[in-house]
């Protein structure tokens, strides 16, 4: 039972240990404070702009769905959608999410592009040196054989031998 609890245990460490983890950690605590940054613009900026344009903050926007939408006694009366509430709540995810995509995910697929095309134009340098060795021990193989001249008796090929 020991040795079992050994290899969870030991499982669990390495899993913990994966760079991957660590990785999504340190993003959550990231985003978590960009979160506070977004909502801050949010609540400090955006809605008293919106607000300015009407009668008041987004966020106190509201609808009365079944009347009457009054605290009587510490209670609310009636049914109150508090839909301007949702719309700031909207805004703040599309800005974070305009930030992300564009200071995040549209520059590193650009620059995976680039990698991805260095590599291929790498790829294609390196073939065309293994064709040009290919072609120079070619020479020197035809160069060698008109030197020994055809009375050598030497024939070229895979897996010949001279004749005796």
């Amino acid at each position: 039972m020991s040795d079992k609890k050994e290899s969870v245990l030991a499982g669990f460490k390495a899993f913990l240990m994966r760079g991957n983890v660590i990785d999504l950690a340190v993003a959550v605590v990231i985003g978590a404070a960009f979160t506070n940054i977004v909502n801050s613009v949010v609540k400090g900026v955006i809605n008293p702009l919106v607000g300015a344009f009407g009668t008041k903050d987004l966020e106190s926007y509201k609808s009365c769905l079944r009347d009457p939408c009054q605290i009587v006694n510490g209670e609310m009366q009636g049914i109150e959608i508090q839909w301007g509430l949702v719309l700031s709540s909207v805004l703040s995810f599309l800005i974070t999410a305009a930030v992300v995509y564009f200071l995040m995910v549209l520059p590193m697929a650009k620059i995976l592009a680039k990698r991805a095309a260095h590599d291929r134009a790498q790829e294609g340098v390196q073939e065309t040196m293994e064709v040009s060795e290919l072609e120079v021990l070619k020479e020197i193989r035809d160069h060698l054989i008109t030197q020994r001249g055809p009375s050598s008796g030497v024939r070229t090929g895979a897996g010949t031998h001279p004749t005796p």
